[in-house]
């Protein structure tokens, strides 16, 4: 049987392998997952998406711009097709400078947990009379979760 837990990096997890030792386990395997090296790409692609798109307050303004330029433009000199169009621009591109700034909002603060440690992925092998025991004695050492697989 194999136990999987995943671990915070603290010395709870170095307590936890401890306990595991003193009870006559000895095939335990710790493999310790790598931080994020660059960050996320800030546009998508045809083959990736993350849900966030930066268009869409940019087109409604753009709707709404364009047709505040285009009746204005009824008595502005250049014309409705001209005001239209330069509302559809001033628009979009407020839209898309207030979505990239909130964008860039959200992803500070996830920037600011780049620092932090990941976790740690521990595998125990154990005998099936053990594995209660030994889940046991990972959740209480504060794992993140834990499996079982026989």
């Amino acid at each position: 049987m194999q136990v999987f837990a995943t671990f915070d990096h603290s010395s709870y997890l170095e307590l936890a392998i401890k306990k595991l030792e003193q009870h006559g386990i000895k095939d335990i395997y710790s493999v310790p997952l790598d931080n994020r090296a660059e960050d996320p790409a800030l546009f998508d692609t045809i083959h990736q998406s993350d849900g966030t798109s930066l268009i869409n307050k940019g087109m409604i303004l753009a709707v709404m711009f364009s047709v505040v330029g285009a009746s204005r433009g009824f008595i502005l000199e250049w014309g409705p097709i001209y005001w239209g169009l330069i509302g559809a621009v001033a628009g979009f591109l407020l839209g898309f400078a207030i979505d990239f700034t909130l964008l860039k909002l959200r992803n500070r603060n996830k920037r600011l947990l780049k620092g932090v440690k990941s976790e740690v992925i521990l595998i125990i092998g154990c005998q099936e009379e053990e594995g209660k025991k030994v889940e046991t004695i990972l959740w209480e050492h504060l794992a993140n979760g834990v499996a079982r697989v026989n």
